[in-house]
């Protein structure tokens, strides 16, 4: 959990846009940024995104929800979604714990993920849903 990311603090109602604007979340972040990660799966490993968790009451999406595009692949569990307009990746619904999104943190908006200093990375690639 972490409350603070440098100078910036992590507030309870914390706002998330994609580059362009045109998606805008508002995140509930009762405990701050929770489980910080990357993962080493097909997609995670091209977009490259510290991600972190939330429930899934957690995010409201305050306007472009006509602009989010959703993306499914594999057993089309997760649900990946990203702004249609600049192709940010805001946050998905995660296939190992689907009560959950898993949001982008670099779309905080005054957060600079690389100021979470290490960040562990999850073995994606041997994902426990598939044993």
């Amino acid at each position: 959990m972490i409350n603070k990311i440098g100078e910036t603090d992590i507030n309870l109602k914390h706002k998330a846009t994609c580059h362009c604007g045109a998606v805008e979340l508002e995140l509930t972040l009762p405990n701050g940024i929770e489980n910080p990660r990357r993962c080493d799966c097909s997609i995670c490993r091209r977009k490259g995104a510290i991600v972190a968790s939330v429930k899934l009451d957690g995010i409201r999406i305050v306007k472009g929800k006509e602009a989010l595009k959703l993306y499914q692949f594999n057993t089309n569990t997760a649900k990946h979604f990203f702004c249609s307009h600049c192709g940010i990746y805001t946050h998905h619904q995660r296939r190992s714990f689907p009560d959950e999104y898993g949001y982008n943190v670099g779309c905080l908006e005054g957060v600079n993920p690389f100021d979470l200093g290490e960040v562990v990375t999850n073995d994606g690639v041997n994902h426990p849903a598939d044993r």
